[in-house]
């Protein structure tokens, strides 16, 4: 009890929402958190987490429904990506008011990918939702954040577990959540809302409009450029993260598995928490799932 923690939180999408339930945990459990690293949705979390207002964003999140989602995605038809983003900044900052990283009362770094020169930005100082709306913008999904002339895209593209930009101080414990394990997923409660999950999928593909014709339901073999382009950057970001634990030592390990929840599933945050409690647990005590029974 009481131990230090430095607390790396990787991207993953709406799964990202599992890193609230893991921050409770571990505050629950004794853990002092000391330190905070995020990738994407790790970024956003973590900074909300910093700034000492956790609790309220998870009591937004977990009111959101489908139609309010919705609601918050600002459609665009420029070339660079289907969703401002604008609107989900402004309602966060009516939660969180903006403050400049250096200023919050734990140290933190969100991570982004600068688009134009292929190369990782590290953010330790300046606006904290400049940092977040960087870090957060899913390649074609959302459009690419300009910031002082440079483009940003979200983060996990070249660090999707910063196990390497967090802050760390003598005796401290490494803590990581990777949201995106391949380990398999056991449904603890009925999927009831497969009908409504399906139908909010279908809006969000029809919001594509660069895909020129329409993009059939989603099944294993859909290939169209939803699908596709969500998939590919999975399946590299699952690669990237593979060989940042390799050569990692970790102290406490939370996975929730990658195919828990989808990657635009933001309607479903009070199940995601609760899965990501469920997995920290687990991971504190000592039942960690075999990563290798998902391969």
């Amino acid at each position: 009890m009481g131990k230090n923690v430095a607390l790396v939180l990787s991207s993953g999408g709406a799964r990202g929402f599992a890193h609230i339930g893991a921050i409770k945990v571990l505050e629950n459990r004794g853990y002092n958190i000391t330190s905070v690293a995020g990738t994407s949705m790790g970024a956003l979390v973590g900074g909300i987490y910093a700034s000492g207002r956790l609790k309220e964003f998870e009591e937004w999140v977990s009111s959101l429904d489908v139609m309010e989602v919705l609601k918050l995605t600002d459609i665009s038809l420029s070339k660079k990506g289907l969703v401002k983003g604008d609107k989900i900044i402004v309602r966060m900052k009516e939660i969180v008011h903006d403050r400049n990283i250096e200023d919050l009362p734990i140290p933190y770094c969100a991570v982004a990918t600068d688009i134009i020169r292929g190369r990782e930005r590290v953010f330790t100082s300046g606006s904290l939702f400049n940092a977040i709306r960087a870090s957060i913008s899913i390649p074609t999904f959302f459009q690419p954040f300009l910031l002082a002339g440079d483009y940003y895209v979200d983060g996990g593209l070249v660090n999707p577990i910063p196990i390497n930009r967090v802050r760390r101080n003598e005796g401290d414990l490494l803590a990581v959540v990777n949201v995106n394990a391949d380990i398999p997923h056991v449904r603890i409660e009925p999927r009831e809302e497969e009908p409504v999950r399906k139908g909010y999928l279908k809006m969000i593909r029809n919001i594509n409009t660069r895909a020129g014709k329409h993009i059939p339901k989603h099944r294993k073999d859909d290939i169209g450029i939803f699908n596709l382009n969500n998939r590919s950057i999975s399946i590299m970001l699952n690669q990237i993260a593979s060989l940042t634990l390799m050569d990692s030592r970790v102290d406490i390990m939370v996975r929730i598995p990658k195919e828990s929840f989808g990657t635009y599933d933001f309607y479903k945050a009070a199940e995601i928490i609760r899965e990501g409690e469920r997995a920290t647990i687990l991971a504190l005590d000592g039942h960690l799932p075999d990563e290798a029974a998902g391969e």
